[in-house]
């Protein structure tokens, strides 16, 4: 199950085992700030569902991000396919529990998440979709070097479009 390594994490394939970990994250309001709405227990059944058909139909989804040393669950990130503007591209998603906000954990976990993408299987290039309103994940985005392309208007709101093209 397990799909990468970093320094600080495992991130593997997320399983329905997975619901009372994601509930952390999707019964936060201030972890979904972002999102049209926090998620109760089935919209987090539904959640992974889509994430077991993204590895089924695209070979890649978001990945559960475990600590190595104690299993702890921290998050997910992942790659991701988006529809941008009638095109399909791959995102680098990525979204962890509050309280291990400002670890550098997101930033590791969409890092090596890029590698794998262009080392591993071969994109050229990869996008974040970003609320404009969100700096953190902007910062998230920009530190692996992700560079702002565009503004789009997708889930009824303004979004940005991050991306960084292979060899970059």
């Amino acid at each position: 199950m397990k799909v990468l390594e970093t320094e600080r994490m495992l991130l593997r394939l997320m399983t329905e085992e997975d619901s009372d970990n994601l509930l952390q994250i999707f019964s936060d309001s201030e972890a979904m700030r972002y999102y049209p709405s926090t998620k109760d227990l089935e919209e987090t059944r539904s959640w992974i569902r889509w994430a077991s058909k993204n590895y089924k139909e695209h070979g890649i989804g978001l990945w559960i991000a475990e600590l190595r040393e104690t299993n702890e669950f921290v998050g997910q990130c992942g790659l991701i396919p988006q529809e941008i503007e009638g095109e399909l591209e791959v995102e680098i998603g990525y979204l962890f529990v509050r309280k291990h906000w400002g670890k550098g954990l997101a930033t590791e976990a969409a890092a090596a998440c890029k590698d794998y993408g262009f080392n591993q299987l071969g994109y050229n290039r990869l996008i974040s979709t970003i609320d404009k309103n969100n700096e953190a994940s902007k910062r998230v985005a920009t530190r692996v070097g992700l560079h702002f392309e565009k503004e789009i208007f997708k889930w009824n709101k303004p979004i940005e479009v991050y991306s960084v093209n292979n060899k970059e």
